[in-house]
Parts: C-alpha cells; sequence; structure tokens
C-alpha cells in the first residue's frame, strides 16, 4: 500500500470512526441534547450509564485525537512542501490543533465527569453536595466543552478544511474542494452556539450548523480519501 493510498483509508476510516461513537451516545444518552437539559438529569443518566458510557466517550476522545496525524499526512506532501509550504504546514497545524482541543473536551468525560456524577448520584449525600456536584459539570461544560472543545476546537477544525480545501482545489480536485469550503463555513457559523449560551440568547439554529457541518466534515474526508485511492489507482 502507497502512502497516498494509506493516507486516503485513513481519512475515510477516521470519518467512519467519529460518527460510530456520537451515534451510539445520541442512542443511549440523547447527546448533544442532554447538554441543555438541567444539570442534575445529565449527571443521574451518565451515572446510570456505567463503564460502557464512559468507555463510549473515550472511544469519541479517541476519535477526535485520530485528526492530529489525518491532517499532517493530507496537507504535508512533497510538492506542497516546495509549491505552498505556508498552507500546507498551516492545514497541518490547524488540524492538529483542532483534535488535540476537541479531544480535550471530549475526556472531560472520562477523566472529570465520573466522579461528579457518582457524587451526585449517591443517594447519602446532602442537597449541598448535589447542587455543588451540578455547578462543578456546569462550569466543566462552559469552559472545557463550549469554549475549548466546541468553540476552539471548531474555530480550528474550520480553518484546517478550508486551508486543505482551497489546497484541493489549486490542485484540480474541485469537488472536494467545494465542499470542504462549504463544510468550513457551516463549522464557523457553528461556533456561534457557544457565544449565544454565554449572552443568553438563543442557539437552536447554531447548533443545527454544527451538525451539519460536522455531517459536511464526515463527507468532505470520505471524498478526499476516495480521491486519494483513486489517484492512486490511476498511477
Amino acid at each position: 500500500m502507497t502512502g497516498r493510498m494509506a493516507t486516503g483509508v485513513a481519512a475515510i476510516a477516521v470519518a467512519i470512526l467519529f460518527n460510530i461513537p456520537f451515534a451510539i451516545l445520541a442512542s443511549i444518552y440523547e447527546y448533544p441534547d442532554i447538554l441543555r437539559r438541567p444539570a442534575g438529569e445529565a449527571l443521574d443518566r451518565f451515572a446510570a450509564g456505567g463503564p460502557f458510557l464512559v468507555l463510549t466517550w473515550y472511544g469519541f476522545g479517541l476519535a477526535a485525537l485520530a485528526l492530529v496525524p489525518l491532517a499532517i499526512a493530507l496537507s504535508i506532501t512533497p510538492g506542497r512542501i516546495q509549491n505552498r509550504p505556508a498552507q500546507a504546514i498551516g492545514a497541518a497545524l490547524a488540524g492538529s490543533l483542532a483534535g488535540v482541543t476537541q479531544a480535550i473536551g471530549l475526556l472531560r468525560w472520562v477523566f472529570a465527569i465520573p466522579a461528579i456524577a457518582a457524587a451526585h448520584a449517591n443517594s447519602s449525600v446532602s442537597a449541598e453536595t448535589r447542587f455543588a456536584a451540578e455547578r462543578a459539570f456546569d462550569l466543566l461544560n462552559a469552559w472545557g466543552g463550549v469554549a475549548i472543545g466546541e468553540h476552539i476546537g471548531q474555530l480550528l477544525t474550520a480553518l484546517f478544511v478550508l486551508l486543505l480545501s482551497w489546497l484541493q482545489w489549486r490542485e484540480g480536485t474541485r469537488l472536494a474542494g467545494a465542499i470542504g469550503f462549504a463544510t468550513a463555513i457551516i463549522i464557523t457559523l457553528g461556533t456561534g452556539e457557544g457565544l449565544s449560551l454565554a449572552l443568553g440568547k438563543p442557539e437552536d439554529a447554531f447548533a443545527l450548523a454544527t451538525v451539519a457541518g460536522f455531517l459536511g466534515l464526515t463527507l468532505w474526508l470520505i471524498v478526499t480519501g476516495v480521491g486519494l485511492i483513486r489517484h492512486r489507482d490511476s498511477n
């Protein structure tokens, strides 16, 4: 298997693998809607989910982290380093940082939320302890989830897709480039959700943009991967 073909397969694999834990979480934990419900409900449902729910979040975090090597492999090629080094290196950096920040946000569900959920679900603790657990949950979501994982992570993802799509367009891969441009715009619009929440404004339209943007990201990665594999087969 050539390097180009391996990168194409990896792009398709990451696109699929990222959606598996998301689908499971949507089914068993009503994610992401659960994040807009009272903290006590989210915590008690998390505690009831047990180890399987925690491991699903762990898989989700690893899938996000897989974007780091994939972004480097997709962005850095000998031809791009020679002809358009700034865009290639910029795309690799943006994609790598996007994977790290989104993984940080997701892994709070593995290393921080379980203890908070267990404390809240403990019938022997006081009402003050439950309230403290709910406040800790809200703060973790606001900082680790919305600010780092969603807002910064999505902005970096949009920048990565935009830079790489621009390279694809210049190189004649117009379909992938066009899908990437649209995806980057929609993901950027989705970052308005966090600001809307901070300002106490309705955020439903931005939430829909986030979902649509990541569906676009899935499609873009698959089209990019197929293009790399077909290019290898044609040589």
